[in-house]
């Protein structure tokens, strides 16, 4: 995978960590189909070549605006092109969602719409603290189709109701508060100060027991308890006789 496969990303980073920089910066990083098929490719990549960790960023001082208007604008009538332009945004933020690696969202800037679901579904996010985040789909005759389940998931219902209902902008602080990010920095290179910590945190953790981990923190919803239980015994068991015995000899050497 090179450069020159992509028009609307930046790839950056060496094994075992990629870094995807959304790049249409005249458009604030809006998100075409050309954007999310390519972010489907990266992601894949990350899956198939177990990628430890996934940093996702915007150029020109923007995360992402949302979806590109001129893009369903393009579709006119026809109704199954934006049924399949819009479910494709739906496949790609899924895939993220439930990507193995580690997936850190780098926000400044606009963090609007798809923008704002893609945060939602990253395991860590963290701010510059005027980033302004948003949901203005409502205000502009649409819906957040795709990313509802994921804001709902991320922030509660109450306060999705609140950002979706209303299109009202907020800062990073209240995004904390909310539980949409993590942490607030001041100025981009704080930003990326941190976002170096993160990855040296999440490198020092073992592989298989984070990708195990991800996968049984996502069951927590869909399966019954007792089953769930026991499957994570198994998977415990499993990773003390793999990963856990090289973790737990230099534990007890210190």
């Amino acid at each position: 995978m090179s450069q020159q496969e992509f028009e609307t990303l930046v790839i950056q980073g060496e094994y075992p960590v990629l870094r995807v920089m959304l790049n249409r910066p005249k458009l604030a990083n809006a998100m075409n189909l050309k954007m999310v098929n390519e972010l489907m490719a990266v992601m894949e990549k990350v899956e198939n070549e177990n990628y430890r960790v996934l940093i996702i960023s915007g150029g020109n001082g923007n995360f992402c605006a949302g979806g590109d208007i001129k893009d369903m604008q393009s579709a006119g009538a026809d109704k199954q092109a934006l049924v399949e332009l819009n479910r494709a945004f739906g496949h790609m933020i899924t895939k993220a969602d439930h990507l193995p690696a580690a997936v850190i969202c780098a926000l400044e800037g606009a963090v609007l719409g798809g923008g704002f679901g893609l945060a939602c579904v990253s395991d860590l996010a963290i701010a510059v603290e005027k980033t302004q985040f948003g949901l203005p789909e409502t205000s502009l005759g649409i819906i957040p189709a795709q990313i509802a389940p994921f804001v709902v998931k991320r922030i509660g219902l109450t306060q999705a109701r609140r950002m979706a209902l209303f299109g009202n902008r907020i800062k990073a602080p209240e995004a904390m508060s909310l539980g949409l990010i993590h942490q607030v920095v001041g100025n981009s290179e704080q930003l990326e100060e941190e976002i170096t910590k993160a990855v040296k945190l999440a490198i020092k953790c073992a592989p298989a027991a984070s990708k195990v981990t991800k996968a049984l923190i996502h069951c927590v919803e869909h399966e019954a308890l007792n089953p769930l239980l026991d499957q994570a015994a198994v998977d415990f068991a499993e990773a003390v006789m793999g990963e856990g015995r090289e973790g737990g000899a230099a534990f007890m050497q210190k």
